[in-house]
C-alpha cells in the first residue's frame, strides 16, 4: 500500500493514543474502495459524527469505540499456541519461577520460532530479564525492554596497578568530574557535547521521534538511573591474548553501563502503547504486542530502536574519550557490547529476529563483558557460538532480590562492610544496588561454560553509581 496512513497521521487528525488508534489502523489494512485522502476524512467525520457510523460496513467498529458502545469480543484477538516450543534453560536452579512463567508464555505466541533463557534470569515486564527470543518478521518493543541499546564498554590501559593505587585521589577526582548521573539529568548550554549521532536522519522519520532531538543532545553522554555505573577497576589477564594483543598482567581499564537515556525510555513507552492497540493479545501476553515489521509502525520502530541503539553507543563514547583525555595513558583495547535490543539473524538457514533483553550477544569469536556488582568481579569474553542460545550469554549476575526487598533486608553497615572487604570506594547508589541483592557471578559464569571463554577478570574499585533513587535501569 503506498503511502500509508500511520499512527502519526490519526494522532494530528486528533485521535489519542491507544486503542482507537489501533482500532484505525486496522480498519485501514482492510480498506477497499477509499484512497488515502478519503480515508483521512472519513477518519475525521467519524471522529466528529461517530453516531452517523455505527452501521458503516467499515468504519463501525471505530465508531462503536468512540462512543462506547457494547461491542461484540475482539475478533482480531491472537490466540497462543496451547503448547509453547521447547527452549535451553541454563542454570536453571537459580531461575526464580516468575521468570520460567513468563518465558513459556512467550514461547507460546505464534511468531515465536525459539527461546532459551540464560542464568541472570529474572522476572521483568513481557519477556524476562535474561530472555532471548526469535520470531519470524516481528518484533517486541517489551522483548527489547525500555532502556534501548543498554550496553557495557570497557577501556583497557597501559596502566599497572601500582600506579592506580599511588593515585586512586585523582582517578576519583576525574570520575566524578566527567560523569553526570540520574534519569531525567543531563547537561546545559555549554556543558552539551556534539556527536554525529545527533545529525542522523532517523531523527526525522516523524515528528514524535524528532520532538525527543533535543532531549537527546542534552543527555548525550551521561549515564542513567537504577544499576547504571562508571567504574574504574583492575583487569587481570591470566595469559596472553593474542587477538587483542595484551600480554599476561594486571591493568587498569574503565568500565561503563547505560543504555539509550531518556530518548530510549521515550521511543520504548510510546511503541509499546502502540504495539498493545494494534496486536491484541490474551491478558497473561498482552506485555508481548508485537509490530510487524512490514509495517509502517514496525518499521518506525526498528528504526527508532536502532538510533536509540546508537545514540547509547555515542554516550559511551564521550564518557570514555574525556576519562581517556584527563587520565591519559595508552589504550590498548576497547570492547562494546549491547543488550536490550533486536537483531536481524540467521538461525538455520533462516533470517529472524533475535530479541536479548538483558543478554549478551555471543557468536563465535564475539567480545563480551559480563559484570558481576560494586564488588564482585565482572569478565571480558569471547563467545563460542552456542546454537542452543541462539549465540547468547548472561548480560550479569542477575538479581536475586528486588529493589524493594533489597532495601528492607540490607542494612547500611552491611554494605559498608562489604566494600571495605573489596577495597571498594562509591560514590552514590542505594541499598538497592548493595552486591547482596545480586547472584553469585561465579555460578552464573559455570552454569554458561559452554557459551563463552574467559579472557579476562575485572575488579571493581572506585564506582559511580545514581544517588537520587532514580529508575532507568
Amino acid at each position: 500500500m503506498s503511502n500509508p496512513i500511520t499512527h502519526i497521521d490519526l494522532k494530528e487528525i486528533g485521535y489519542p493514543e491507544g486503542y482507537l488508534i489501533g482500532i484505525a489502523l486496522k480498519i485501514n489494512k482492510k480498506r477497499t474502495g477509499y484512497n488515502r485522502e478519503e480515508m483521512i476524512s472519513n477518519y475525521r467525520n467519524v471522529l466528529t459524527t461517530p453516531d452517523a457510523f455505527l452501521e458503516d460496513k467499515t468504519f463501525a467498529p471505530l465508531a462503536h469505540a468512540l462512543l462506547n458502545k457494547d461491542m461484540p469480543k475482539d475478533e482480531d484477538e491472537i490466540a497462543l499456541l496451547e503448547t509453547g516450543k521447547a527452549y535451553q534453560i541454563y542454570g536453571a536452579e537459580g531461575i526464580e519461577p516468575g521468570a520460567l512463567q513468563q518465558m513459556d508464555i512467550a514461547m507460546r505466541l505464534p511468531v515465536t520460532v525459539a527461546g532459551a533463557l540464560m542464568p541472570d534470569a529474572h522476572q521483568g515486564y513481557g519477556l524476562p530479564i535474561g530472555g532471548v527470543l526469535a520470531t519470524k518478521n516481528v518484533v517486541i518493543p517489551y522483548g527489547v525492554g525500555v532502556d534501548i541499546g543498554c550496553r557495557m564498554a570497557l577501556t583497557v590501559f597501559d596502566i599497572p596497578e601500582s600506579h592506580f593505587e599511588e593515585n586512586q585521589a585523582k582517578y576519583k577526582r576525574e570520575l566524578v568530574a566527567h560523569t553526570k548521573f540520574g534519569a531525567g539529568n543531563g547537561f546545559q548550554g555549554n556543558e552539551r557535547s556534539d556527536h554525529a549521532v545527533l545529525d542522523r536522519k532517523e531523527f526525522g522519520i516523524n515528528s514524535f521521534v524528532k520532538n525527543l532531538q533535543d532531549k537527546a543532545w542534552a543527555q548525550l553522554g551521561s549515564s542513567g538511573g537504577g544499576n547504571h555505573f562508571v567504574e574504574f577497576g583492575i583487569i587481570d589477564f591470566e595469559k596472553r591474548d593474542e587477538i587483542l594483543n595484551i600480554n599476561s598482567g594486571k591493568y587498569l581499564a574503565l568500565l561503563t553501563h547505560s543504555g539509550s537515556r531518556g530518548f530510549g525510555a521515550t521511543v520504548a513507552d510510546y511503541y509499546t502503547k502502540l504495539a498493545k492497540s494494534i496486536c491484541k493479545l490474551p491478558r497473561e501476553a498482552v506485555n508481548l504486542a508485537y509490530l510487524d515489521l512490514n509495517t509502517p509502525e514496525g518499521n518506525e520502530y526498528w528504526l527508532a530502536m536502532n538510533l536509540a541503539g546508537d545514540y547509547a553507543s555515542a554516550c559511551h563514547e564521550i564518557i570514555h574519550n574525556k576519562l581517556v583525555k584527563a587520565i591519559g595513558g595508552e589504550v590498548l583495547a576497547k570492547i562494546e557490547n549491547h543488550h536490550n535490543f533486536a537483531w536481524k539473524e540467521i538461525v538455520n538457514g533462516e533470517e529472524l529476529i533475535v530479541h536479548r533483553k538483558g543478554a549478551t550477544p555471543a557468536s563465535a569469536g564475539v567480545m563480551g563483558i559480563i559484570p558481576g556488582s560494586m564488588t564482585a568481579s565482572g569478565f571480558l569474553v569471547r563467545g563460542r557460538g552456542e546454537l542452543a542460545s541462539l549465540n547468547s550469554a548472561s548480560h550479569g549476575a542477575g538479581r536475586q532480590m528486588s529493589r524493594t526487598q533489597a532495601t528492607k533486608n540490607i542494612s547500611r553497615d552491611a554494605l559498608k562492610e562489604n566494600l571495605k572487604a573489596h577495597q571498594v570506594s562509591l560514590i552514590g547508589a542505594g541499598l538497592d544496588e548493595a552486591p547482596m541483592a545480586y547472584k553469585d557471578i561465579h555460578k552464573v559464569m559455570a552454569a554458561q561454560s559452554s557459551l563463552v571463554d574467559i579472557v579476562g577478570k575485572f575488579s571493581p574499585r572506585i564506582v559511580r553509581m545514581a544517588d537520587d533513587g532514580s529508575r532507568e535501569d
